[in-house]
């Protein structure tokens, strides 16, 4: 039976979750949390794992959740419930979309949809750094942590460097923070 509530967790997660896989996060911790899945320190550590690894991090996210509740059946029970929304929208809107991509309502509800899904992914940068505690209290441990962010945040916008460098270089500086 955890194989069928993996999925149709994931199926209906992925069907009605909009903004890509960052804003689906709070969704996902909600249910595995409530499911007694995970906790919500082995939720962080996944999302962390997800976000590094190739692919999209909903996806990710959800085979390894899969895998942690019912091993590589679990995973791939998961990873399916995922992408098989996904996979029949985009063939059913793609079909419509490129018929109506001009007419000026969708190209207006496309952009009132932008800062709804700029919102959900503060929301779960925020609901992140509050489950790890990086935003507890002022201490050396949480202002070493937002002058990383603000770090990485300048070398992505202003110095333009490669998300790769800039996760590598955080790594690297944070092991040499905190060990």
């Amino acid at each position: 039976m955890i194989l069928l509530e993996l999925f149709w967790m994931f199926l209906l997660i992925g069907l009605v979750s909009f903004g890509g896989g960052y804003a689906i996060i709070p969704m996902i911790e909600i249910e595995v949390i409530k499911n007694g899945w995970m906790t919500t320190h082995q939720f962080t550590d996944v999302i962390a794992i997800a976000s590094m690894s190739p692919g999209p991090i909903a996806t990710n996210s959800a085979i390894l959740v899969g895998y942690q509740v019912q091993g590589i059946s679990g995973a791939i029970t998961a990873g399916l419930g995922m992408v098989v929304p996904s996979l029949f929208l985009v063939i059913i809107i793609s079909i419509f979309f490129y018929r109506m991509n001009k007419n000026k309502y969708v190209e207006s509800a496309f952009y009132g949809l932008r800062p709804i899904i700029t919102g959900l992914i503060g929301y779960a940068a925020i609901k992140f750094a509050i489950s790890n505690h990086l935003v507890d209290s002022i201490s050396w441990y949480s202002f070493s942590l937002v002058l990383i962010f603000l770090l990485s945040l300048f070398a992505l916008v202003k110095l333009r460097l490669h998300p790769a460098l800039v996760i590598l270089m955080s790594g690297i500086l944070g092991a040499a923070i905190y060990s």
